[in-house]
């Protein structure tokens, strides 16, 4: 008996269906924050993921940009946790 679907092809990336890490972290001990955007290269579904690190200010925002990556989405999960694990925490504001 047929289920009435033939031929269906699905060319999903591995990691499509889950929402790349995007905010902000801040380590208090070295004085830097990070930022994850992410970042949708071509329409084959390749999402990359951005990092910038940032020297903070005595407020704890951004002052002064350190470095800037590029990242699969698996490497942007494992940094974002490796950092969460280590002491970083999330920041809630939203810096411009």
């Amino acid at each position: 008996m047929a289920s009435g679907v033939t031929n269906v092809r699905t060319n999903f990336y591995r990691c499509s269906l889950i929402e790349p890490p995007s905010g902000w972290l801040f380590n208090q001990k070295s004085g830097l924050l990070i930022s994850f955007e992410h970042y949708k290269k071509d329409e084959s579904n390749n999402l990359k993921v951005h990092t910038h690190l940032f020297y903070a200010n005595e407020l704890g925002e951004p002052a002064q940009l350190k470095n800037s990556r590029l990242h699969s989405i698996e490497c942007a999960y494992e940094t974002w946790n490796e950092l969460i694990l280590s002491g970083w925490q999330i920041v809630t504001n939203k810096f411009q």
